[in-house]
Formats: structure tokens, sequence, C-alpha cells
């Protein structure tokens, strides 16, 4: 077969066999499609159709192919992450600045900590660091991604549970909100590169002043015209950002970052974002499932996962309840809180393939950290739904 038939070949098992396990096993309850898109990922990597049948997976997966899903993959994560820049909505922060700040800064905070002390633990065994990672940028990038909220699958799951629309769920929204901002600065702390600052200043820089016309540009121009241009200021953005040394996933969120969610249709950006998780984000699962490795033993790397799941969700909990008790908020309303924002799923999983591609972690450590956002993703509808069950008066409640 030639590479035009395999491609497509590897693109039916993409799309069909997550389909398949989602909606025969009935899996939406505790694995919505996109958890079970990420598994399947898992599944037809190298640790484990690789392993159990390395004929099938080198025949489907040969370079050529993999070098196209990439492509694929590669632009529709700098689309999300491009919306999720967008839809960040610090002026209502602002506006509830006390309370947004401190329940933010605990929420990220204190899971930073925790996670910072697990990967201190993993360093106590080789495998973990990278070739070129330093052990303060391991420590921080370990502990930020037990940080993180995936603030689009934190919408998803909202919207399921029927609190988006809320008064509580856009305080929800405010928090992870002002998180994002700290993870993308933190991000772009860590991928400092001081053999190559002047490029990095000349980014930052040009970003500045180009971003200021643009912003000129896109209030001049009709919607119609909007939505193309933000493409190419998308292209323009992750390539500055790419050739700064920086990753060109920050371009994608400093492009986002500046553009007004009012400039866009809201009905119109939703369906966007939910055609790129139908169309193409399956393909970045996937090419995210090809990047895992078990050379350290699948009992270490579960072990590890295990522990960063534990420093995860104990970390946001625990920040979420000191908040609580500083606000005064009603019994059980941290709970609830503090379990929507442990929920990582995409937005974790791309902070580690950023990790992974500058070589700050190793495949291994990318494995524990994508099984610890699987879990982490899974565990919060299970827990939260009964939660609002018992406690439905607290949606009504603005602050």
């Amino acid at each position: 077969m030639n590479t035009t038939e395999i491609f497509l070949i590897a693109m039916i098992l993409i799309f069909a066999v997550p389909w398949l396990i989602w909606r025969v096993g009935r899996t939406e309850y505790y694995a919505p499609l996109v958890v079970v898109q990420i598994l399947t990922g898992i599944l037809l990597g190298p640790g484990v159709l690789g392993q159990a049948f390395p004929d099938y997976y080198n025949f489907v997966f040969t370079p050529p192919v993999i070098q196209s899903l990439n492509g694929i993959a590669w632009w529709a994560v700098m689309i999300f992450v491009m919306i999720a820049g967008i839809e960040l909505d610090l002026r209502k922060a602002w506006v509830h600045r006390r309370e947004s700040g401190i329940t933010a800064g605990l929420a990220l905070g204190t899971p930073l900590l925790f996670g910072g002390g697990a990967a201190l633990v993993m360093l106590l065994s080789d495998g973990w660091l990278g070739i070129h990672g330093e052990r303060w940028q391991f420590v921080l990038g370990v502990g930020m991604a037990c940080a993180v909220t995936a603030l689009p699958i934190l919408i998803l799951f909202m919207e399921k549970l029927e609190v988006l629309r809320q008064p509580v769920g856009q305080r929800i929204l405010r928090y992870a909100s002002v998180d994002d901002i700290a993870i993308w600065g933190v991000l772009a702390l860590i991928l400092m590169d001081w053999s190559r600052v002047g490029k990095q200043l000349v980014f930052l820089i040009a970003f500045i002043v180009i971003g200021w016309l643009f912003r000129k540009l896109m209030a001049w121009l009709s919607e119609r015209d909007r939505w193309y241009v933000a493409l190419i200021w998308l292209a323009v953005c992750g390539f500055g950002a790419d050739w700064a040394g920086l990753h060109f996933m920050v371009g994608a969120f400093l492009a986002g970052a500046v553009m007004e969610a009012e400039w866009f249709d809201q009905e119109r950006m939703d369906l966007l974002r939910h055609h790129v998780l139908l169309v193409v984000m399956p393909v970045f699962f996937l090419s995210t499932g090809l990047r895992t490795n078990w050379t350290l033993g699948g009992e270490a790397v579960f072990v590890a996962a295990a522990l960063l799941l534990v420093a995860s969700v104990a970390g946001k909990l625990i920040g979420v309840r000191i908040a609580g008790r500083i606000l005064n908020w009603a019994p059980g309303e941290a709970s609830i809180i503090g379990w929507l924002l442990q929920t990582k799923a995409l937005i974790m999983i791309i902070f580690a393939n950023i990790l992974l591609d500058r070589e700050i972690i190793t495949s291994e450590a990318f494995t524990a950290l994508l099984l610890m956002a699987v879990a982490s993703t899974m565990l919060t509808v299970p827990m939260v739904a009964p939660k609002l069950a018992r406690l439905r008066e607290l949606i009504g409640r603005s602050a």
C-alpha cells in the first residue's frame, strides 16, 4: 500500500475505535468521548499496540504517516489553545479581584507545591528527567502540570452538569481564567533560553507593537473578515514564538489572549470549538498516544502516575478548601469547586507535550503525566454530580 492508503487506515482507527468504545460501552458518565479518545491514543501507541502487535503497528504508523498526523495535530491544538485564549475574561475577575485572587492563587499554588514535591520524589530515581532539562525545570514543570485546570474541558463538564451559565459556573470560569494566565507565564519561564534571550526579547517587543496594531485592525473589520484574519494572526504568532524558542503553543495562546470575545459571535465560537474537537483533535490525541513510553516498566509508570494524581487532586481540594474558609463559603461549596477545577485533560496534555518537545521530561514521565490527566478528568463528573444533587441551592450564589 502507498502512504496515502496507510494514512487513511490510521484515520479510520483514530475515529472508529474510540467512538465504538464510547458508544457501545456507554462511558459518557465517567469518560466522555474526549477522554476515550485520549485513552485510545495510548492503546494505539507503541507501549500497548506496538508491544502486542509490533508488525501491525509498524505497518500502520510509519514515519511518513506519523509526520502527516503530527502536522494535523499541531494545527488542531493551536486553534484550540487560541480559542481558550479568546475566551479568557479577566475583566470579571478584576471586578471580583479579592475573591478571584484568593481562590485562583490557592487553587494554583497548593497543587503546584504538592506536584513539585512529587517531582522531587521522582528525581530520586533515573529515567524521568529529560536530557535537556534542568532539575528546577522538571520540578516546576511537573508541579505546574499538577496545578493546571483544563478550561475547555471544564466548560464541557459544566455544560453537562447544567451549571455553566449559572453564577457558580461563572465564578469557576473566573478562577480558571486567572490560573490560565499564570500557567502560560510559568511555561514561558521554563522555556526561557538564555542563549536565545535576544530573539525572545525581539519577539515579545514585536508582539506588543504588532498586537496593538492587530487589535485596531480587528475592531475595524467586519466579523466575517475577523475569522480569517484571526487564523493568519494565529500562524504568525505561532511562528514567532517558535522562532524565539518559546514553542508555538505559547504563541497560539498569546494570539488568542489579545483578542476580545465580543469580536466574535458566541454561538459560532462554541460551534468552532465543537467542530475542532470533532474533526481534528482526535488526531492530536492519537499523536499524543504515540509518544507514550513504558521503558521503565509499567509498574514504575503507574506508581508515578498515582503519586502525581494524589498530589494534583489533594493539592487542588486543599487549596480551594482554604480559600472557602477565608471567604466564608457555604459547607460543601469548596468541594464542588475544587473537584471541577482539578479537571486536567487537554491543557495539561498540551503542557506536557511541550515539556517533552523540549526534552525537559522523558517519554516515561510524559506517560505518567498523561495517565494522571486521564484519571483526574474521569473522576470529575462522578464526584461532582452527587454533590450538586445534594447542594443544588449553591448554583444561585453569585459570590
